[in-house]
C-alpha cells in the first residue's frame, strides 16, 4: 500500500534541501534570496498542495500552468514576505515562480510511482488581490490616475477591453556561457526596448571578469505573447473627462482569455516601453502593465451590491400593496424620470425594457433573446432625451451616443493598425454588452450605418470580416433609440414612412411609442403648474423616504437589478391564450402595420409579459401581465386592432385607481378577443 507524506513532514524536508542554483544571479545574491524562496515554497505546499499535485500529474510538460493564490491569505501567513511581493514585484514574482518549481520537487517524492508524474518547468504563480488591503485607491487607481510612483509595485487596474491583438510568439530568455570560466547564466528580454534581448557586458560569476560569451545552442525558450488595451469605464468619469486607456501585456497561460468588450480587473507590474520610432516625432516612454493575474467580470458585471435589509424592504413594500398591486407598481414607475410629468405609458415601457424577459435556448442551441428594445418617436420637446439619460443612469452598464456622430464602425467594431499589425477595436454596442446602448437622434444616422445594427439587435452578435480578421463578438445589449418624425407626423401613413426607418429595423423594436405634441389646453395647464411646482420644491431640497409615493434613483437601480437576477417568470395557460389570441387578431388585421406584425411581435409580447411579472415581484406570468403587454404594444400601433382610437402616449397620466381602470381595459380587450376568436370551451369574460 502506497503512503503519502504529510504536509508538515514535507515542510521539514523542504528546509533541509540545498538551494537550487539560479544561474541568472551571482552567488552572493543567491544566498540572500534562499530564505524567502524556502518560505514561498512552504506557503505553496501548505495552502496549494492540491494545485501542485494536479500540475505534477498533468501529462504535458510543455504547457504553462498557473497556480492561483490569494494575496490576503499570504498576508495572514507571512506579512513580511507579502510586503516584499508588493513593493519589489518584478524580483519576487519571478522568485515565486522558481519556488513553485522547487515545491514540486519536494512533493514529487510522493508521486514517483505514477506514470505521468513530472516536475513542470513552466509554472506561474498568479496573485489575486481581491479582498486584500491592496484594493485601496493607492494600489487600485483608475487608469487616468496612473503615475510614475506606481512603477515597480503590484498594481491593480479595472477597465473594459477595447482592443485585443493577435497572439504572437516571442523569445523568452537566452542562456549564455562564459568562454573563460564556463559559467552559464540567463539573459531576459527587456520590455523597454520592445522585447529585445541585450548582449551581456560582463560575467556575473564571482571572480571572473570576462567579456566574451557564447550562446548555448538548443536552449531557446519561447513564450506566448498578446497585447490588449483596456479603457476606464465611462460610468466613473465626470462630465467632459476623456476615458484614458493603457496597454496590457499578457503572457503564457493568460493569452486569449479576454476579448474586446469584456470587463476585466488586471493585477500586474507597471513598466514603460519606448514608443515606436517615427520620423519627426519625439520618442517617449509609454506606460504599460505586465499582467500577472486577469479576472473577467462578465459573470459579475454589476457593481451593485444589494444588502438583505433592502431585499426585505422590497418584500415589505409588496405585502403592503397585496390588495392593490397596480397601485404599488405605479409608485415604482413614478420614480422613473420624476422631472417629467405624466407620460405613464413611456415610464412603463422604459421599466419593462430595462428589466427585460428571460432568454430562451432550445434543444438545438438556438437562442431567443431576452432583452427588449425601445424606440421613442416624437415631436421636439416631448422629453425623449430626458428618458434616455435617466435610463442610462438606471443601467449598471451603459453607453450613450448620438446618431449624427455614429458610424457603423463606431457602433460595431473597427479595424485599426497598430505597430504594423491590424487589431479590432470595440464600438459602442460591444462596449455596452450586458447593459444598455442609448442612441439619440436615430434618424440622423446614415442608412448603411443603421443596417449594421440589425444583427446586433436580433442575434445579439456582431460578425466581422475586416482586414483579414474574421470573428464574432457578443452584444447582449438593450437598444434604446429616440428619433424625430420626418416633418409633420401623419397618422394616416405607416410608421416606416413617418420615421424613414426600414421595416426590418422597426420589427426589431419591441415597443415603438409615438409622442405627438398636440394642442390640449387642459394638459398644458397641468404640465405648466407641475414644472413651476418642481422649481419651487427644488429650492427646499426635502427628501422623502416613503416608498409609497416615489422611489429614489439608487433604490430603483437596486430593485431593477434584483428582479432581473432573482425571477425567472413562467407563462400560465390563461396568459398564453390571451397572447396567442391577440397575435392572431393582429395578423388578420395587419394591413397598415405589416412591418410590425411579424413573429417577432409574438416574442415581444412574451418578453414584455415576463418583464411585467418581474416588475410585479412574481415568478409566474398571469393574465394581468399579458393584458399589460398588449396595452404596451397597442400604444405603439398607429391604428389599433382593439381600440378604435389610440390615445396619445404623451398625454397618458397616472390614474387615481389603477386597479379599477385596469378592470375596464381588461374587459374591453377580452371582449374583443373572444368575439373575434371562437373559443367555445373557454369563458374568457369576467365581470
Amino acid at each position: 500500500m502506497y503512503i503519502f507524506v504529510p504536509a508538515q513532514t514535507r515542510l521539514h524536508f523542504l528546509f533541509l534541501l540545498p538551494t537550487p542554483s539560479l544561474s541568472s544571479r551571482s552567488p552572493i545574491v543567491m544566498e540572500d534570496k534562499s530564505e524567502p524562496r524556502k518560505e514561498l515554497a512552504g506557503f505553496l505546499i501548505k495552502y496549494h498542495s492540491k494545485q501542485l499535485e494536479s500540475i505534477i500529474l498533468s501529462p504535458d510538460p510543455r504547457i504553462h500552468y498557473p497556480i492561483l493564490i490569494d494575496f490576503a491569505e499570504l498576508m495572514d501567513e507571512n506579512p513580511h514576505l507579502a510586503n516584499h511581493i508588493f513593493s519589489h514585484s518584478v524580483e519576487y514574482l519571478s522568485l515565486f515562480d522558481e519556488s513553485a518549481i522547487w515545491a514540486q520537487k519536494v512533493m514529487f517524492e510522493d508521486f514517483k510511482k505514477f506514470e505521468n508524474a513530472t516536475v513542470k518547468e513552466y509554472v506561474h504563480v498568479r496573485v489575486n488581490v481581491c479582498g486584500s488591503p491592496l484594493e485601496c485607491p493607492e494600489t487600485f487607481p483608475s487608469i487616468g490616475r496612473v503615475r510614475v510612483k506606481h512603477r515597480g509595485i503590484l498594481l491593480t487596474l479595472k477597465g473594459t477591453v477595447i482592443r485585443s491583438g493577435a497572439v504572437k510568439m516571442i523569445e523568452g530568455e537566452k542562456i549564455y556561457e562564459c568562454r573563460i570560466c564556463k559559467h552559464r547564466f540567463k539573459v531576459h528580454p527587456e520590455v523597454e526596448t520592445r522585447n529585445s534581448i541585450p548582449k551581456p557586458t560582463f560575467c556575473p560569476s564571482q571572480n571572473c571578469e570576462s567579456t566574451r560569451f557564447q550562446i548555448v545552442e538548443d536552449t531557446k525558450i519561447c513564450h506566448d505573447y498578446q497585447e490588449i488595451k483596456i479603457q476606464e469605464s465611462t460610468q466613473v468619469l465626470g462630465v467632459g473627462a476623456i476615458p484614458r486607456s493603457i496597454p496590457v501585456i499578457l503572457k503564457d497561460d493568460l493569452v486569449d482569455i479576454v476579448k474586446a468588450g469584456d470587463d476585466v480587473i488586471v493585477t500586474g507590474v507597471l513598466t514603460a516601453k519606448w514608443s515606436s520610432d517615427m520620423k519627426g516625432v519625439r520618442c517617449d516612454l509609454d506606460p504599460v502593465l505586465i499582467a500577472n493575474h486577469v479576472r473577467r467580470m462578465n459573470e459579475l458585471k454589476s457593481s451593485i451590491d444589494i444588502p438583505d435589509d433592502v431585499i426585505l424592504k422590497f418584500k415589505q413594500f409588496w405585502l403592503e400593496f397585496k390588495d392593490a398591486p397596480l397601485k404599488g407598481r405605479n409608485a415604482i414607475l413614478r420614480g422613473i424620470c420624476p422631472q417629467v410629468f405624466g407620460l405613464f405609458t413611456v415610464k412603463l415601457a422604459v421599466a419593462l425594457t430595462l428589466i427585460g424577459g428571460v432568454q430562451h435556448v432550445d434543444a438545438s442551441g438556438t437562442k431567443v433573446r431576452g432583452e427588449s428594445h425601445l424606440l421613442l418617436v416624437g415631436d421636439p420637446g416631448t422629453g425623449k432625451s430626458q428618458f434616455l439619460k435617466f435610463a442610462a443612469k438606471l443601467s449598471n452598464r451603459s453607453v450613450i451616443t448620438t446618431g449624427l456622430g455614429s458610424t457603423s464602425a463606431g457602433l460595431t467594431v473597427s479595424a485599426v493598425k497598430d505597430g504594423g499589425e491590424w487589431m479590432l477595436e470595440a464600438g459602442a454596442l460591444v462596449l455596452a454588452d450586458g447593459g444598455l446602448c442609448c442612441i439619440d437622434e436615430f434618424d440622423s444616422m446614415r442608412e448603411h450605418d443603421r443596417a449594421t445594427i440589425h444583427e446586433a439587435m436580433e442575434q445579439q452578435t456582431i460578425s466581422v470580416a475586416k482586414a483579414g480578421l474574421v470573428t464574432t463578438l457578443s452584444t447582449r445589449t438593450i437598444v434604446f433609440g429616440a428619433t424625430n418624425p420626418k416633418g409633420h407626423y401623419d397618422p394616416d401613413q405607416p410608421l416606416s414612412v413617418n420615421t424613414t426607418l426600414s421595416g426590418p429595423l422597426l420589427s426589431r423594436f419591441d415597443i415603438v411609442l409615438v409622442l405627438l405634441d398636440t394642442k390640449n389646453p387642459e394638459w398644458d395647464a397641468v404640465v405648466s403648474s407641475h414644472i413651476l411646482f418642481e422649481q419651487a420644491e427644488s429650492g427646499k431640497g426635502n427628501s422623502d423616504e416613503n416608498l409609497t409615493n416615489s422611489w429614489p434613483l439608487p433604490l430603483l437601480r437596486r430593485y431593477i437589478h434584483f428582479v432581473k437576477g432573482y425571477f425567472r417568470p413562467v407563462l400560465t395557460k390563461e396568459a398564453e391564450k390571451v397572447i396567442s389570441s391577440y397575435y392572431q387578431l393582429q395578423r388578420r388585421s395587419a394591413t397598415h402595420n405589416a412591418a410590425r406584425t411579424t413573429v417577432r411581435m409574438l416574442e415581444s409580447l412574451i418578453r414584455l409579459a415576463q418583464a411585467h411579472a418581474r416588475l410585479m415581484f412574481r415568478n409566474e406570468v398571469t393574465r394581468l401581465d399579458a393584458i399589460t403587454a398588449i396595452l404596451c404594444i397597442e400604444s405603439s400601433m398607429t391604428t389599433s386592432a382593439i381600440v378604435d382610437n389610440v390615445g396619445n402616449a404623451l398625454h397618458s397620466n397616472f390614474t387615481e385607481n389603477p386597479d379599477e381602470e385596469y378592470a375596464k381595459q381588461e374587459r374591453l380587450i377580452l371582449e374583443k378577443l373572444s368575439c373575434i376568436d371562437e373559443f367555445p370551451g373557454i369563458n374568457m369574460l369576467e365581470g
